[in-house]
């Protein structure tokens, strides 16, 4: 059963040219929920997802900030055990952090 569900998550790849000879049935994978890579010469150039994956990756998402007070409005930090000061506490407001390039 555990087999069964990984291989079902992970992302089929296919050839350019298999996926011409196996179109039908890749998009049944792609219908059902499955991601698949299409390669050419062994590079991956694309990937075939399904309509509602798509439409859910081009929606406009609105920044942090409008989201964060859309969420503050219908749920309390108490509720999600948070403190009203949280972020400030997690925030490093010193001088001169290290940064790696």
């Amino acid at each position: 059963m555990y087999i069964m569900m990984y291989t079902l998550a992970m992302s089929r790849k296919y050839s350019v040219a298999e996926a011409r000879a196996q179109l039908p049935s890749i998009l049944d994978e792609v219908e059902a929920g499955a991601e698949v890579e299409l390669t050419r010469r062994g590079k991956a150039v694309a990937v075939v997802v399904s309509v509602e994956e798509y439409a859910r990756l081009r929606t406009e998402r609105g920044n942090f900030r409008t989201v964060y007070n859309q969420f503050l409005k219908t749920h309390r930090l108490s509720e999600v055990g948070l403190e009203k000061t949280f972020a400030e506490k997690v925030r490093d407001r010193s001088t001169g952090r290290k940064v790696a390039l």
